[in-house]
């Protein structure tokens, strides 16, 4: 008996001091990759050119991973930053996945439906694998939602194709306000999940006259800078 009790001291004699284990610690954000836009994803970028998830002014990202499509979105603010599925080009009856930078830091997912020209939440958020943050006074998210749905008015298929509406601004204690511009960038048509294409639209500070009557202005205000008034 004494031997036996002197072993089970040194067996638990080697545990003194040994720490209890830890959680494991919560993984970082993974940085949005835009090598793969144009390949193993669709993009577009809205921003000055060459820009990327991180410098644009509004950045998304969409792949198909079995029954789901990941989005993924970024924009410079300190608010929110959304997409918007439509059947038109102009807002009102949309479906819209947003990304929420609340007062406590955290990056919520949230489900809005666009009523006329304000954003109504819906409680039934087809969103998982949840994920965002807010860095270098950027919002930047990503999430999966299924392709096929039950048919609901609120919620899109989307093996259906539709204009994707692209929208971000600030918010006040983690609920949406107006967005930033008065004209949102918009696809020019209407994009297909099977159909991966990498899509830049310059901001205006960055958009060029390239329409005839602008090229005609222009050279026409040279010509009577230059010869001068009569």
């Amino acid at each position: 008996f004494l031997v036996l009790v002197f072993y089970l001291v040194i067996i638990c004699s080697d545990y003194i001091g040994y720490p209890f284990p830890t959680a494991p610690p919560v993984d970082p954000f993974a940085k949005i990759r835009v090598d793969d836009c144009g390949r193993t994803k669709g993009c577009f970028r809205y921003g000055k050119p060459g820009c990327n998830a991180e410098t644009c002014d509004y950045f998304l990202s969409y792949r198909r991973i079995g029954a789901d499509v990941e989005f993924e979105l970024s924009a410079d603010t300190d608010g929110w930053v959304a997409v918007g599925f439509s059947s038109d080009k102009k807002m009102g009856g949309d479906d819209v996945m947003a990304c929420v930078h609340d007062d406590n830091g955290r990056v919520r997912i949230q489900h809005f439906y666009n009523v006329g020209q304000w954003a109504k939440e819906i409680q039934r958020n087809p969103a998982r694998d949840e994920e965002g943050v807010f860095e270098n006074n950027r919002v930047t998210c990503r999430f999966k939602r299924p392709v096929y749905v039950p048919r609901e008015e609120t919620i899109v298929d989307l093996h259906l194709s539709w204009y994707y509406l692209f929208a971000w601004g600030p918010a006040i204690q983690g609920s949406i306000t107006r967005h930033d511009i008065d004209s949102p960038p918009v696809s020019e048509h209407v994009v297909s999940i099977y159909k991966y294409e990498d899509i830049f639209m310059p901001s205006a500070a960055y958009q060029t006259f390239s329409s005839p009557f602008c090229l005609l202005l222009i050279v026409a205000l040279t010509f009577y800078l230059l010869m001068g008034t009569p």
